[in-house]
């Protein structure tokens, strides 16, 4: 048998880079080239002659028992099979293994067979790169989602309403709420931010994070007011892939955005009661769970929430939970209603003025001391953000470098006036202010020419403030 496998075909079996094994029919090994000496460790003459399965195929790569009827190689000498194997192992001299993928193919003479040839190949290092490159195929992934999520929200950010003037004004209780936020800006603290929309209690979170020694991470937000129950738990904690219907894709949530940073919920008071237990939680163990996923991601945030309504109320009314505001109650800044610091006007709209010149390209010199009086006289239910669109109103409208007012405006105590004594409260002066301005944009309240735009108000503020205050369109047309 061996006198088949000499001559010059053995010359070119002994050049190739592939280990070459001959076997006879009884398993035997008649032939063995020196690049299998090479890779196994096991000389020529140390093998031949013996079934060499017990020596370097005798055990799977996780060391169970490969036995030698199962072995691939011997097979194809029973059946004259070629066969063509990839991820196993042989075993080398010193103990070791090595990947190997290798074809065992049968060998004929004069139509019977005599034997067969096994060739294979080390691809260990193939198999190295393969698991490089799909590590670094799953680290490009990660960082592309990471970086397609911090462009989704950086987008949504730029493309909000433009933001508060700043924190601007010079009135004795705007001073001591400057000092409140000095004195808990550089600390890890949880902040509950309370005041009426449009105050910039958004302002007041920012300057948090800016002061603290998180300034060089996320400040991401969430308005708690804009998402139904059933998506909100997906916006705060993201969720995995066919976690639910149109899930097409996995999707970090905002608390995993705003690892190492702050995370500003505004308008907690909207939250469902199901929300407040999954937030209390991660609020006390700075852990959580995707939406569809089985496993706990792990986070270290600082969370600042804001909310214009008395959760206190809520508490006693069973619509909060009264763990999750002591968690959050920790250190509480109120922010000023306008009408309660008329006097910083002129400062504000100093400061809303240069805004406005950058963003309408404008050059506004100030606002004439008439119309200054005009906006002192006013109660401003929407507070700065009311002022602000006012004011940007005008300077559309201007031709002058001196803002005058185009109409008057309309004071809110005015509206308390032609009330009864029992309706003297702020809700009860809001409800009839926002039912008057809604009448007049015929209920509409999106859009230009919206109620929520009139007001000064975001469109989902506005409907929160509704369902608040009970406020419904009666004999509507259908």
């Amino acid at each position: 048998m061996v006198n088949h496998f000499l001559g010059d075909p053995e010359l070119l079996l002994n050049a190739v880079g592939e280990g070459v094994y001959g076997f006879d029919l009884s398993g035997n090994a008649v032939f063995i080239n020196p690049a299998a000496e090479r890779m196994t460790g096991w000389q020529a003459k140390e093998l031949l002659g013996k079934k060499i399965h017990q020596y370097h195929h005798h055990s799977h790569a996780d060391g169970t028992p490969y036995p030698a009827d199962e072995c691939q190689i011997y097979c194809t000498m029973f059946d004259g099979k070629r066969r063509h194997v990839k991820n196993e192992v042989f075993w080398r001299k010193d103990g070791s293994s090595f990947a190997v993928e290798y074809t065992s193919t049968p060998v004929y003479r004069q139509g019977k067979l005599i034997g067969a040839v096994a060739i294979f190949r080390d691809i260990s290092k193939q198999q190295e790169t393969e698991r490089a490159l799909r590590s670094a195929l799953e680290q490009v992934q990660l960082l592309s989602e990471q970086l397609k999520d911090e462009n989704a929200y950086l987008l949504s950010e730029l493309n909000e309403d433009w933001q508060d003037s700043g924190l601007v004004g010079s009135s004795h209780i705007f001073k001591t709420m400057l000092s409140q936020i000095e004195l808990v800006g550089q600390t890890a603290s949880t902040v509950l931010i309370l005041g009426e929309n449009g105050t910039g209690k958004e302002l007041v979170a920012r300057n948090l994070h800016r002061l603290s020694d998180r300034n060089q991470q996320p400040f991401v937000k969430v308005n708690c007011a804009a998402f139904t129950p059933s998506l909100l738990e997906s916006e705060l904690f993201g969720h995995e892939k066919g976690a639910f219907t149109g899930a097409n894709e996995r999707r970090k949530g905002r608390f995993e955005l705003a690892n190492k940073g702050t995370l500003f919920l505004d308008e907690v008071g909207e939250l469902p009661l199901e929300a407040q237990s999954k937030l209390l939680r991660v609020l006390q163990e700075q852990e959580f769970e995707r939406v569809g996923a089985s496993h706990t991601i792990s986070v270290d945030i600082r969370v600042i929430a804001a909310t214009n309504r008395d959760l206190w109320k809520m508490v006693e009314q069973g619509l909060f939970r009264m763990d999750l505001y002591y968690r959050l109650n920790v250190f509480p800044i109120t922010v000023p209603a306008l009408r309660e610091r008329k006097e910083d006007i002129p400062m504000l709209c100093t400061n809303i003025i240069k805004q406005l010149n950058k963003r309408l390209g404008k050059q506004l010199e100030g606002v004439s001391n008439s119309t200054v009086e005009q906006l002192k006289e006013y109660d401003w239910p929407g507070n700065i953000r009311e002022l602000q669109n006012v004011l940007e109103r005008e300077a559309i409208l201007s031709t002058t470098r001196l803002l005058q007012l185009s109409q008057p405006l309309s004071p809110a105590h005015k509206v308390l006036q032609s009330g009864h004594k029992d309706d003297l409260t702020l809700d009860a002066a809001q409800k009839k202010h926002i039912t008057r301005v809604l009448e007049a944009c015929m209920w509409q309240v999106a859009g230009p020419r919206g109620a929520a735009s009139k007001l000064g108000l975001n469109e989902s503020t506005l409907r929160s403030k509704m369902k608040k205050l009970g406020i419904q369109r009666k004999n509507r047309d259908i």
